[in-house]
């Protein structure tokens, strides 16, 4: 009985020893951490309204032999207009990224008066222009942002867009209230250098999508209606009338939505 206890004993002092040699010759776990992800590409696309200006208008019509006096009573204004746009993006790390965008610019209303003087006394010398028309445009920009830092959520930019414009002048007319005359445009586009400036904020709602707060100052560049023809047909057609530097203060609502 001693000699079976002494066994067992040994048995058990032999495996406590050999538990931790057979532990140390286990090869290590494998843990794989996976590379973090410092950009990606995105989808975008937003919805606001424009608040646009000129600086003024241009036509040969406005100076000339025959005219003695040419002045503005209305320098010209523009009404808001939705604007509705979308892009592809690619962040590529937390402070900077790039996309591209298409947006439509919904049509503006557009007024402006002029009094013209052709020369000194006589009935009919003396009268207004009344001018009325719409103008829309397509805008296709490529952009750069600079996230500034996120904040409980929010990460406020700004940023700088270059491309091009295609400003549409319609529905332009030329009406002499005074002595029921006046003239009108076809339908025109121009196609113009554009550039932007924006800032915002961007508001994380889900890991994929981003709520974005936007303001843009938008350059168009020049619009030009088509050559004005006179309501009395006996009257021969005038060059059109150039919109000179049309700039814009958009307000956006807007997604953006990561692929990762």
């Amino acid at each position: 009985m001693h000699f079976i206890g002494r066994r067992v004993v040994a048995a058990a002092l032999l495996a406590g020893v050999s538990a931790p040699v057979y532990a140390a010759d286990m090869p290590d776990p494998i843990i794989e951490v996976p590379a973090p992800v410092y950009g990606g590409w995105y989808l975008r696309g937003h919805i606001g309204m424009s608040n646009q200006r000129l600086d003024r208008l241009e036509a040969d019509a406005f100076s000339g032999p025959t005219i003695m006096s040419h002045t503005w009573l209305d320098k010209g204004s523009f009404s808001s207009a939705p604007i509705m746009g979308v892009g592809v993006g690619y962040k590529f790390n937390d402070y900077l990224r790039g996309d591209i965008g298409v947006e439509y610019r919904g049509a503006a209303d557009f007024n402006a008066l002029d009094r013209v003087e052709r020369t000194p006394g006589g009935p009919g010398n003396v009268y207004t222009n009344d001018y009325s028309g719409k103008k829309s445009e397509w805008l296709l920009l490529a952009n750069a942002y600079a996230d500034l830092g996120t904040f409980y959520g929010i990460t406020p930019y700004v940023g700088a867009g270059l491309g091009a414009s295609r400003n549409t002048i319609s529905n332009f007319r030329d009406v002499n209230e005074l002595f029921n005359g006046g003239g009108y445009a076809n339908t025109t586009s121009k196609w113009n250098l554009a550039w932007a400036l924006h800032a915002g904020i961007g508001i994380q709602a889900t890991e994929r999508m981003t709520i974005d707060l936007g303001y843009s100052y938008v350059n168009l560049g020049d619009a030009q209606t088509g050559t004005i023809y006179n309501f009395d047909p006996s009257y021969a057609p005038v060059s059109g009338i150039t919109f000179k530097n049309i700039a814009s203060h958009d307000l956006k609502l807007g997604v953006r939505y990561s692929l990762n």
